[in-house]
């Protein structure tokens, strides 16, 4: 029997629990793109159907998307990231960032975005009080 009780309790876990699935970050990726019909994201994630219609409903039960009815006839939905939904956005950039760092090959990023400043998006963690960069050398472990 393994011996749990030196298992950290930790954010990023109970965070993975939520978001943690290869479909669900994608889900939430093509809705941060403006993909809102089921179909599209199905499409564009490439997922079986079956499980994202799960993953879509673990993300409403959570309150990270919200369905709206576009379609009476037969009833139709689509998915919006709610405000909490899209606090996720800082995630997802990331994610992309180490993607386009560290597995995109000689062809470089598959997509890029250009931020409102009018330079390529290279985006960093500051500190919201310094304003400095955040690196794990300067972080002290508090509890």
């Amino acid at each position: 029997m393994a011996i749990t009780e030196d298992v950290r309790d930790c954010s990023v876990a109970k965070t993975l629990e939520i978001v943690g699935e290869k479909w669900t970050l994608l889900a939430v990726r093509e809705l941060m793109l403006g993909s809102h019909r089921f179909e599209e994201i199905v499409r564009y994630t490439g997922a079986p159907r079956d499980i994202m219609t799960t993953r879509l409903r673990k993300l409403e039960e959570y309150g990270l998307i919200e369905r709206r009815p576009y379609q009476e006839r037969p009833q139709r939905f689509e998915y919006h990231l709610t405000p909490l939904g899209r606090t996720l956005a800082p995630v997802v950039t990331m994610l992309r960032d180490w993607g386009d760092e560290h597995l995109a090959g000689q062809t470089g990023p598959p997509v890029l975005f250009r931020h409102s400043c009018g330079e390529i998006l290279h985006p960093v963690v500051c500190c919201q009080a310094c304003g400095r960069e955040v690196r794990n050398r300067d972080l002290t472990l508090l509890k």
